[in-house]
């Protein structure tokens, strides 16, 4: 069933948070019942898609409005006439991203966007964070049976990767990364790093070396009160604010987690994340493939391959 179509992007993702908001709601709920007490959860939930993601349904038919020139930009364009849709999850957290390329999309081309339950289920244990169910006394493979799981056969990156075949589709993808491959990503990242996907900022620096840490966190903590940062949210569930000395903060985390973050917030998130991503190849794309569903506005590498002496110039070789 999907909604009428609405003509303002800020309501467009309302009607996404509140498709969204209710699966969570209606899974969350079956699952208690179910853990609680024994029930077991209407089989026509998942036939109504009751707990499905939302999904975000554009329509071009190939026209600009008013015949103007479409821009040229590497992001919020359409190519080509057809139908493009892509599952959303956590609108709310994506709230500015997607009005502002949804702003985009309707002010440079005649489309007709409509917003409907998809046909790809939340997984359950993407539920539990945030809820206080407890799956102690409860059996993984009847989970499993009776509540939609996590799929990773069907998480991948086709479209990032230049594999996905337009030619055995008939709707075009609308976005980078579908619902579950960002669902997964969120979760990688509080796993590996400690924090809240929520508190990533636009602005991310990565580096392999704890003094870099011990630094970062002392400049972040002179930055509390003096500018309009808001808090310092470090690994473990730590957080700061102005006239908290949050430099010890630094010294336990990297022990307890395989890439501990740090965040400098700040309204809008332009403040700054470091992420501490320790060594080799296979930790730097790991980070860096669930921290590209975020859509960061840069990332930079710090403290690897980069000391200058004051000797060289501009044009020096330097091996």
């Amino acid at each position: 069933m999907s909604s009428p179509p609405p003509k303002d992007p800020h309501a467009i993702v309302d009607a996404l948070v509140a498709m969204h908001d209710g699966a969570i709601a209606s899974l969350r709920e079956a699952l208690a019942a179910y853990i609680e007490e024994g029930i077991l959860p209407d089989a026509g939930a998942r036939v109504r898609g009751d707990w499905s993601y939302p999904e975000l349904r554009l329509r071009f038919a190939g026209e600009a409005p008013g015949g103007q020139q479409r821009r040229v930009r590497a992001f919020a364009r359409l190519n080509r006439p057809g139908l493009y849709t892509t599952t959303i999850t956590r609108p709310a957290l994506f709230r500015t991203y997607l009005v502002e390329q949804l702003s985009l999309l309707m002010a440079d081309y005649t489309v007709e966007i409509e917003t409907a339950r998809s046909a790809v289920e939340i997984p359950y244990p993407y539920v539990l964070d945030g809820s206080d169910l407890r799956l102690e006394g409860a059996s993984a493979a009847d989970l499993a049976r009776l509540f939609p799981t996590t799929e990773l056969a069907q998480i991948g990156d086709e479209l990032a990767d230049g594999l996905w075949d337009e030619g055995r589709a008939e709707e075009r993808p609308l976005a980078l990364f579908d619902a579950p491959r960002t669902d997964f990503s969120l979760a990688r990242l509080k796993h590996y790093t400690g924090t809240e996907p929520a508190d990533f900022q636009r602005y991310i620096l990565l580096t392999n070396y704890h003094r870099y840490v011990d630094e970062f966190v002392r400049w972040a903590g002179g930055q509390l009160g003096a500018s309009d940062a808001e808090r310092l949210s470090c690994p473990g569930g730590l957080h700061f604010e102005a006239g908290e000395d949050p430099v010890a903060a630094s010294d336990f985390a990297w022990r307890k987690f395989q890439m501990p973050a740090w965040h400098l917030v700040a309204p809008g998130g332009n403040g700054i994340s470091l992420v501490n991503i320790g060594v080799g190849p296979a930790n730097a794309k790991t980070i860096t493939d669930h921290l590209a569903v975020l859509r960061p506005e840069a990332w930079l590498m710090i403290g690897h391959c980069g000391g200058l002496r004051s000797t060289q110039t501009i044009g020096d070789y330097v091996l």
